[in-house]
């Protein structure tokens, strides 16, 4: 699933290709995308017509396209969602969903999704913030976002850090990979007690998420296939600036031991076995 870079940059595409504009026809060529929309794919492309674009918000991982009339559509990424903007005459890319046209003739904007995991919904009243998403946390590039007080929160959780860092509602944005990164820069351990660090600690942890993600962000994001794109369809290429993540067997950007990859909560965690000692009662 796409991180806070990610999200960022396709919420950025958006933003030129969408705001300010009026909607002409939506058309649906597969009703799975928009199966939240209870009344149907027919009136999810009704509503919208004669409607204009606010520009995209995003909170973490979570989009939203804000309509100038106080509604919103909550985008859904999932696995494999991606927005492109293309000129009318352009053929579909394959796996294409749904098309927005637009009252001025310009470029479409196009929702392909291979997997069919993520979707479309309306969010009435939601253009400031979706009540479907109201309770994901603050991320730490939102203007608002206090790292004493998530840190805070953060040592009130008895589970491992790694873990608490992957808690949406408590920290938005950081998903596998750049918790990843974030813990080797920190020289933290996945498993190390989130309840055993100080504050300062973490508060050095949240910031070396936000610095690595902010380095992704200027990279375009990390893509490791197809299925990230940016509304252009390029890919980001922050993965050739990792350290850890998907890194096994390489040596350590830091110390030069190998990088080791272990399980973790179904997925993978990598570290650097003497960068990041395993401590002594793990939480996993």
């Amino acid at each position: 699933m796409p991180e806070l870079p990610e999200v960022e940059v396709v919420r950025r595409g958006l933003a030129e290709a969408l705001t300010g504009r009026t909607v002409a026809a939506v058309e649906i060529l597969h009703p799975r995308p928009v199966r939240r929309h209870l009344a149907g794919p027919d009136d999810f492309a009704s509503t919208l017509v004669g409607r204009t674009f606010a520009e995209p918000r995003r909170r973490g991982k979570y989009l939203w396209l804000p309509l100038a009339d106080g509604d919103a559509i909550l985008a859904h990424l999932g696995m494999s969602g991606q927005f492109l903007v293309c000129d009318p005459e352009l053929p579909d890319a394959r796996n294409t969903r749904i098309r927005f046209g637009f009252t001025d003739g310009g470029p479409q904007v196009r929702f392909v999704d291979q997997r069919m995991f993520g979707g479309l919904s309306m969010s009435y009243g939601g253009a400031e913030l979706p009540a479907e998403i109201a309770h994901i946390a603050l991320d730490p590039f939102d203007p608002a976002f206090s790292f004493i007080d998530v840190a805070t929160r953060l040592r009130g959780k008895r589970t491992g850090i790694k873990r608490a860092l992957l808690d949406q509602t408590v920290v938005s944005g950081i998903g596998n990979i750049y918790a990843d990164e974030a813990l080797w820069q920190a020289r933290v351990h996945y498993a190390k007690a989130a309840d055993a660090m100080t504050r300062k600690q973490l508060v050095e942890l949240l910031q070396a998420a936000r610095a690595v993600m902010a380095a992704a962000l200027g990279q375009g994001g990390t893509s490791f296939d197809e299925l990230y794109v940016n509304v252009n369809g390029n890919s980001g290429y922050f993965d050739r600036s990792l350290n850890v993540y998907g890194q096994e067997d390489r040596p350590c950007p830091r110390c030069g031991h190998a990088i080791r990859r272990e399980p973790f909560m179904n997925r993978s965690s990598y570290r650097c076995p003497y960068c990041q000692r395993t401590p002594r009662q793990p939480r996993w």
